[in-house]
């Protein structure tokens, strides 16, 4: 048997215990791999370290390796990340509905975990710390399979996990990662009916379009983000600089940050060069538009493809735009049903962006980089959402679950 199919059916024999646990027990599980991971911290630094140190090796971005790299307080906000679940509610067992029939059946629609829940993700190992904790916290058991490039520090994160898990009631086996780096594993694992109940990719667009198209087991689709920020004509052009700056610089690796910005024609005539400069100064290589090149000539001229990108870099794409909606033909067009934001005074143009955008989250007049489970109070998360059907958005707790019914009789029959 492979590794692949006998950790699933290992997780899919503790789902069953799973199912039988209450509260109490899986926040003492969390808190325990919370306080694990700060004690251990030196060993899964060691073990990062020669991720980095392969990495580097084979020419891993330095925005890849930012996103790879773990240190003491990256690791303390992972246990916190943990805590933080644990102060939340737990969804399990909520009553959705109560309801009876003239027949006399009373009828209860409850949350109930999903099941056995595959993570497939890449050079994150956080991700590792938060999938665990989101699904144990909601009764499920969990099948991870990270990216090669951060396998030693996601085998230490989860020795470290399974190691505190030994004091408590939750199976050791609720939690498996797999370690074949091959891509037969994922290609394995998308095809594993009847022992995963569904599948979540994280990653980029390549992952995801991956699993979305090879999977037999069902999925729940996390995005690339092609965010935009639109820059109106009535944006007050402080907030407009500080909003496209933190969307693009504050971190520039992960899928809410800023790849196209989008600028009015009037603003653009009184605002953009200084705001182009801004970006200069954090050294973002431009890539703009004709007129873009206008007001900044060192851009260097963005092609169709580069609108279609998700950089996950210190490259951002610039367009002038002369109406809101060309700016939302532009959005509908590249953008990936994310985060997308408006910086506008007009009450009015805000109102039809935030209405009319399609995408999971829509801002006016603040950063996307706020789409996040963490900014969003749910605790850590296990993905962002851009489909449309069961979850959409940052994914907390009740996304990882399901429903169920409850019926009650007194002996009732169908005639």
């Amino acid at each position: 048997m492979s590794e692949v199919r006998q950790k699933a059916a290992l997780a899919k024999a503790a789902a069953a215990v799973m199912n039988r646990l209450g509260t109490d027990a899986k926040n003492e599980a969390l808190l325990r791999m919370a306080d694990a991971l700060v004690e251990q911290a030196a060993s899964i630094i060691e073990a990062n370290a020669r991720d980095l140190a392969r990495g580097k090796e084979q020419g891993i971005t330095p925005s890849l390796l930012d996103r790879l790299a773990l240190n003491e307080q990256r690791i303390r906000d992972m246990a916190e990340g943990l805590r933080q679940i644990v102060s939340l509610p737990d969804p399990v067992g909520d009553v959705l509905e109560t309801f009876d029939r003239p027949n006399g059946l009373h009828i209860e629609k409850l949350r109930v975990p999903l099941g056995v829940i595959g993570i497939i993700y890449e050079a994150r190992p956080n991700v590792t710390v938060d999938a665990a904790g989101l699904c144990l916290k909601t009764g499920n058991a969990v099948v991870l399979r990270g990216g090669s490039s951060a396998l030693e520090s996601n085998k230490r994160i989860v020795e470290v996990l399974h190691d505190a898990l030994a004091y408590t009631n939750l199976p050791a086996d609720a939690l498996q990662i797999i370690e074949d780096p091959n891509r037969s594993s994922v290609d394995e694992m998308l095809k594993l009916n009847g022992l995963l109940d569904v599948i979540i990719p994280r990653g980029g667009a390549s992952l995801i379009q991956n699993v979305v198209q090879n999977a037999t087991v069902p999925v729940i689709e996390t995005g690339a983000g092609i965010c935009h920020t639109y820059i109106d004509a009535d944006a007050d052009p402080g907030m407009a600089e500080a909003i496209a700056l933190n969307a693009k610089v504050q971190r520039p690796s992960v899928c809410n940050a800023m790849e196209t910005l989008l600028v009015h024609q009037q603003f653009a005539d009184r605002h953009l060069t200084g705001l182009l400069e801004a970006f200069q100064v954090h050294n973002v290589e431009l890539r703009g538009c004709e007129r873009t090149r206008a007001y900044a000539p060192w851009a260097k001229p963005a092609a169709e493809q580069d609108y279609a990108t998700e950089y996950n870099d210190y490259v951002l794409n610039v367009r002038i735009v002369d109406s809101l909606d060309e700016a939302l033909q532009h959005i509908d067009r590249y953008g990936t049903m994310h985060s997308e934001c408006i910086v506008t005074d007009n009450k009015e143009r805000a109102d039809r962006f935030l209405q009319e955008v399609d995408a999971a989250a829509v801002y006016h007049n603040a950063s996307t980089r706020f789409t996040d489970g963490f900014e969003f109070g749910f605790g850590a998360e296990i993905g962002i959402s851009t489909q449309k059907l069961h979850a959409r958005g940052p994914m907390g707790l009740p996304a990882l679950t399901s429903e169920k019914y409850r019926i009650y009789g007194k002996g009732q029959i169908r005639e």
